[in-house]
């Protein structure tokens, strides 16, 4: 996409892909460090798919998220600095430290490091939801990978059989952990979907204005129409799967940076997103800041 073909965005938008963008390399910063326990799976790239698609919900709809999910939660909440706490044990934790980076509950949210686990769960969600007549809508995120999972196949069977109010928004990053989508799946989203009879979409570009203007009906449809939907976005994940295990060439991470939404709109708006990038990147320093001198979760307490 050359950078004159994208539509001019409000600072709200923009800031909100920056600021996910930054709490990232914050996250992989800390795990060097030894400030965060564990692993931790950055979504770097695709961070415009979760400010779109919340762009288009309400606060009573259900979002599932995944292992890849801080952006699913910063879009959603704004609130980096629980998540942050919640990663490095410390007070103020969304979870109160238990959930760590993949198991995050909050009203509204839920992720999980198992893949596929939250499709029949976002299923039966979503027929609750048709069951008592409301608008609600559920939206469970899944990657390439998931659609290995014997268990999404189960759901999508009973998402079309019940005609439930679901969107599975899929991000295609084209390798599920250091395995290329070429080597694990056969055939595509698109024609699995159309197994189940189920409405597939593929995005492909990153003009986040187009992309919610195309996106918004066809949502809406699911809200009030009550039939299941997949939204398959084409991305990248610039990142290793978790703190260091990428396994791609050289060539390929090139092309792949070179697809990076960043660079796209820094370039047709370069005052922009450097005033903005500067702005998230002290808020997520000032977080970073707050959250590691608050005290450990249960320290002082044994």
């Amino acid at each position: 996409m050359r950078e004159s073909q994208l539509r001019p965005l409000a600072d709200s938008t923009i800031g909100a892909m920056l600021s996910i963008r930054h709490f990232e390399y914050a996250v992989l910063d800390l795990l060097g460090r030894g400030l965060i326990p564990g692993t931790s799976h950055t979504c770097l790239g695709q961070e415009y798919v979760p400010v779109v698609v919340e762009s288009l919900l309400r606060h009573d709809d259900e979002v599932f998220s995944n292992h890849r999910g801080h952006g699913h939660f910063l879009a959603r909440y704004d609130d980096p600095a629980g998540l942050l706490a919640e990663l490095a044990g410390r007070e103020g934790a969304v979870c109160g430290g238990m959930g760590g980076s993949q198991h995050i509950r909050r009203p509204g949210f839920m992720s999980t490091g198992i893949q596929g686990q939250l499709v029949p769960v976002a299923v039966g969600t979503a027929f609750d939801m048709r069951r008592t007549g409301t608008t609600s809508i559920s939206v469970v995120y899944v990657g390439d990978g998931t659609w290995g999972e014997g268990v999404v196949y189960e759901a999508l069977n009973l998402a079309a059989l019940w005609r439930v109010p679901m969107v599975v928004v899929v991000e295609h990053n084209g390798i599920a952990q250091s395995t290329p989508t070429s080597a694990q799946m056969a055939g595509s989203v698109a024609d699995r979907c159309a197994a189940f009879g189920i409405r597939h979409v593929r995005v492909t570009g990153i003009d986040v204005e187009a992309i919610r203007a195309s996106l918004a009906p066809l949502v809406a449809a699911v809200r009030h129409d009550g039939s299941p939907l997949v939204v398959e976005f084409d991305t990248v994940r610039l990142g290793p799967h978790s703190k260091g295990d990428d396994t791609r060439t050289s060539a390929e991470l090139e092309a792949v940076a070179g697809r990076d939404w960043y660079l796209h709109y820094r370039a047709a708006f370069p005052e922009q997103v450097d005033r903005l990038d500067a702005a998230a990147t002290e808020k997520i320093r000032a977080v970073v800041e707050s959250v590691l001198a608050r005290p450990l979760i249960g320290a002082g307490h044994g």
